[in-house]
Parts: structure tokens; sequence; C-alpha cells
């Protein structure tokens, strides 16, 4: 087993190699994708979503994301892990945001928490860095702030929208940032952000020229069929699979086909015996 990662050694892979994150939410999740040797792990609040099947990120709580945090660190002890900011935990009140991030720290284990950008991401964020604990900031499409862009569409189209992208990312590494990630944003956009930063850029719908990307596993995976972004690529198709099992399993109870004898536990034909001869006397 590697030794985990530290906030150096992603700083460091920079222009060396790209990096690769994933998210997980529960153990057996966590355990597969460290054994694939995953960079990173986000415990997203996209729970909400894939999991618990609310609506919006937003309606996701900070316990029950420490919650799946504690779940996805037994799963990977090993792999550098990062909490993602539930939107009760910074955006309603930002002097709180240390207090909530150290909660993943502490209670969970997590290695450093996510921030996405809103009108005071740099506040909350300097006070969790200021705390000790290390931050991703998130820009471009930000889920807990959507209905505030037009919705769950492509940011920094226009030269406008392009540069403030730009600065706010750029105010993020200032603020002191490890890294940031960009969400569905032009490509050549996310290039001129990645080249700009001296720390490193995560993507997803961002292209390929960022230091690394991240996908929502069960959109990987082809666990979750409510919507498919366009910049998800399918690797699996887990839920088709599932249904087909359950389906199997089914049938075969129905059939009497399962369990089969080699699912049985058997007693010896003596014991037996005795049961129903103690059965026959009365004592049972």
């Amino acid at each position: 087993m590697n030794e985990k990662l530290t906030v150096q050694d992603i700083q460091g892979l920079k222009g060396k190699r790209k990096i690769t994150m994933l998210t997980a939410y529960d153990y057996p999740m966590a355990h597969a994708i460290e054994g694939a040797g995953i960079d990173m792990i986000l415990v997203g609040d996209s729970v909400a979503n894939v999991v618990l099947g609310l609506e919006s990120t937003k309606d996701v709580t900070m316990d029950q994301m420490v919650y799946h945090a504690c779940a996805v660190r037994r799963g990977a002890p090993h792999t550098f892990l990062i909490g993602d900011m539930p939107f009760e935990a910074y955006q309603k009140d930002a002097r709180k945001s240390a207090e909530n991030a150290a909660r993943f720290i502490h209670e969970a284990g997590c290695d450093a928490v996510k921030l996405e950008w809103f009108d005071r991401a740099l506040e909350a964020t300097e006070l969790v860095v200021q705390s000790g604990i290390p931050v991703m900031g998130h820009v471009g499409l930000t889920p807990q702030t959507a209905d505030q862009l037009g919705g769950f569409k492509v940011q920094g189209k226009d030269a406008s929208a392009a540069r403030a992208l730009i600065r706010q990312a750029g105010d993020f590494e200032k603020a002191g940032c490890f890294a940031v990630l960009l969400e569905c944003v032009p490509d050549r956009v996310a290039r001129l952000v990645t080249e700009t930063l001296s720390v490193p850029t995560i993507g997803i719908g961002a292209g390929p020229y960022c230091d690394g990307q991240v996908l929502v596993t069960h959109d990987m995976l082809g666990l979750f069929e409510r919507y498919k972004p366009r910049f998800v690529k399918a690797y699996a198709q887990m839920g088709r699979d599932m249904v087909k099992a359950f389906e199997t399993f089914k049938a075969e109870v129905q059939e009497g086909k399962f369990p089969a004898d080699e699912h049985i536990f058997k007693i010896k034909d003596e014991e037996f015996k005795n049961i129903r001869r103690a059965e026959g006397e009365g004592a049972i």
C-alpha cells in the first residue's frame, strides 16, 4: 500500500503527471477506490443526489456529511480525503466555516475540505486556512448557488465571465487554497486558469488541460440515471447489472432454484431424530 499523499505531494504533481480524484460516500466504494490507487477521494455533497435522493446539494446537512466521511475514511485509510463543505456549513454564516471544517478533520479524519465560490468565499476560506486546515477551492458551475448562475450551465463562455472566473480562481489561490476545482468551464478557459495558477487545477467538465480530473463515481459507474451530464463518461453500467441480478434472484426464489444445496446448512440425521423425538414427547 502506498503512503497517503500530502498537500505538498499533490502540489508537486502539477506539471509532472495528471492527478486523479473520485467521489465516495461509503466504506465499500472507498475501499475499491483506494485499491485502484486513485490519488484523492472527495466526500462530495453530491451524496444528496446520488445516495440520499434529494433534489439539491443544498439539502444535505453537516451531520450527514460527517457521517459519510467517517465511513469513507474507514474504507480508505491511506488516501488523501477531502470533505465537501455543505451549504449550511459556511454559506449561511461564513464565520462558522472554520468550526465546521474542523469537524471533517477531527471527527472523520479528513485531510482537507472543499469550498465553493460564493459572495463571502474568500472570508470563509481565509478563516479555514488560518485554522490550519487545507482548502480546495471550487469555481465555475457551483451547484450550491446554481440558481444564481442561471441553472446548471457551462460558466465562463464569454470574455467577461471568463475573466471573472479566472479572477476567482486566482483569489482562491491567494487566500491559501492548495488546489482549485473547475466545473463546467470551456476547455481553453480552464487551460488559462491552469497556466495562471501555481497550484493544481482539478477539472470536471473542464476539458483535458487541467492538472487532474474528478468524476462523481455513481455517474461513471452507471449507478445514477436520473440525469447524466455531458462531461460524464460511463466506464461501467452497474445500475443495469444490478437490476439484472435482482431479477435473477426473484426468478430463482420463485422457481425454487435458490437457495441451492451449496447454500444450505445441514444437521446430522441422528440429531434431527432427537429433535423430533423430543417434540413427540412434548419437550419442545
